[in-house]
């Protein structure tokens, strides 16, 4: 596909990195002319020098065959008004911008055609918190990402010595879980002075302890399959105390989300800039404490209790303060820690230390623009392993005489070595779908399908797919490509 990005900042650099390992031909625009060498240097783009806004400087990053406008720039104003320059005078298909805020929904008229014209909007901040929200609902996880609206889930989760599954083969599942429906698709094993190692899943596979275990359940099961790798325990404490350190724009924004979810959370906000602590307690319920401070400071960690938090997040916009931080408050006693990252190189180095997870920004909304950029009916992408690998939410359509896969059994569709069926969705209502016209019988509801050598797909399943390195990617898709006849 030919990608214009707006923007050559931390999200722009992140979105056209990946977008360039997967062979497309990206421009990127921006006013700064040696930040744009720079990525030019690093990766195979262009880059042009200008605004956005102005139709001269589209023109020259090649709007007028451009297949997708990705604004990401630092204002909201300068990307909504790219999407509407770009689809007034150039025509560009698909418009994508970063909008921070929360007046600009999906549903917003301003958004159509007689408005900005913008077919998406992403909200890094916003997709962040969400993907946090989802670690402190499950402690246990490293990652949860969820498909068909939560229907199913994929988590990421950390073996643990004394677990049910722990040291056990795949095959054995079932006989040490039998109140867990669930599918393991991939375990990434740590060895000594090494990178992790991808392990296959195969039916002789064991488990062991410290093995970064991929599952996928539907989501009425997700707490039994944590407490099948993680813990043996059933008493464990969920998280109750949670301490943020700094205020900015994703701090402020978690606090608030974690109070709506009306749990009994006792939540302290750090920040050291003091006219951000008075914005802070005016705009956030009085059961959230604001105190001005830093998270390095040792003393004032020690004095708020720090050895009785169940998870302290460091969000700052500092890279370096995150990681002080987090390792600081882990060595005085903080459960889980977890830290904000936006350089790469730096969360590759965190792999693996006290740091429990490390969370870069860029990765938890690149699903959201993947699914626009992929071939075939592609419903949900999620970004794992730091870009490595990939989980695909993919829609079969279709009959058998049209398609590779609708009509035959699992067992019989050949995948490119490594990825692995998951998850079969059926009964999904189709887009569109909504209202049931009178006297018409209700759809039957929607189930999750653990997928099986004999299970058979149908057409319109919603079929989950794990992808152990992307360049496999286009593969998958080709297989679930509709025509109208193949040999």
């Amino acid at each position: 596909m030919k990608i214009i990005i707006l923007g050559a900042g931390r999200i722009g650099e992140s979105v056209a990195g990946t977008l360039v390992s997967e062979r497309n031909d990206i421009t990127v625009i921006d006013t700064d002319a040696a930040r744009l060498r720079e990525l030019e240097e690093r990766f195979e783009l262009r880059g042009v020098v200008g605004s956005g806004i102005e139709p001269d400087v589209l023109a020259e990053a090649g709007a007028r065959d451009a297949d997708m406008l990705i604004a990401c720039a630092a204002q909201d104003e300068t990307n909504l008004v790219c999407c509407k320059v770009g689809y007034q005078m150039f025509g560009i298909p698909t418009r994508i911008a970063r909008v921070r805020s929360s007046a600009y929904k999906e549903d917003s008229p301003l958004l159509g055609k007689e408005g900005f014209a913008v077919d998406c909007v992403i909200c890094p901040e916003e997709s962040l918190t969400r993907y946090i929200g989802k670690l402190v609902e499950y402690p246990e996880a490293l990652q949860v990402r969820e498909f068909a609206n939560g229907l199913a889930c994929l988590v990421s989760v950390r073996a643990v010595a004394g677990a049910p599954l722990v040291r056990h083969s795949i095959a054995e599942l079932r006989e040490c879980v039998p109140d867990a429906d669930m599918r393991i698709v991939a375990i990434y094993r740590r060895f000594e002075n090494e990178p992790d190692r991808f392990i296959l899943c195969e039916g002789q596979t064991l488990i062991e302890p410290g093995d970064e275990v991929f599952v996928l359940s539907a989501r009425e099961h997700l707490q039994s399959v944590l407490s099948a790798l993680h813990r043996y325990d059933q008493g464990h404490r969920a998280v109750e105390r949670i301490m943020i350190a700094g205020g900015g724009r994703v701090g402020l924004r978690l606090a608030r989300q974690l109070v709506e979810t009306g749990r009994n959370y006792q939540i302290k906000v750090l920040e050291r800039n003091h006219s951000r602590c008075v914005q802070l307690a005016s705009e956030l319920p009085h059961g959230v404490l604001v105190l001005h401070g830093d998270g390095t400071d040792e003393d004032l960690l020690e004095d708020e209790g720090i050895e009785s938090i169940d998870l302290f997040l460091s969000l700052t916009s500092d890279d370096e303060d995150n990681i002080m931080a987090s390792l600081l408050a882990k060595r005085l006693g903080a459960t889980r820690v977890l830290a904000l990252i936006n350089r790469r190189s730096y969360a590759d180095l965190m792999h693996g230390t006290q740091i429990d997870i490390a969370l870069s920004p860029a990765q938890t909304m690149l699903g959201e623009l993947l699914a626009y950029v992929r071939q075939g009916d592609v419903q949900a992408v999620h970004s794992l392993r730091r870009g490595v690998a990939e989980a695909l939410e993919i829609v079969a359509r279709g009959d058998r005489k049209t398609s590779r896969v609708v009509g035959r059994k699992i067992s019989d569709i050949q995948l490119p070595k490594g990825a692995q069926f998951g998850l079969v969705m059926r009964g999904l209502p189709e887009m569109g779908e909504g209202v049931i016209p009178a006297g018409e019988a209700p759809p039957t509801p929607a189930k999750v399908i653990i997928a099986r050598g004999d299970t058979v797909i149908e057409s319109n399943d919603h079929v989950v797919i794990f992808v152990p390195r992307k360049r496999l990617v286009r593969d998958v898709e080709k297989l679930f490509r509709v025509s109208a006849t193949f040999f």
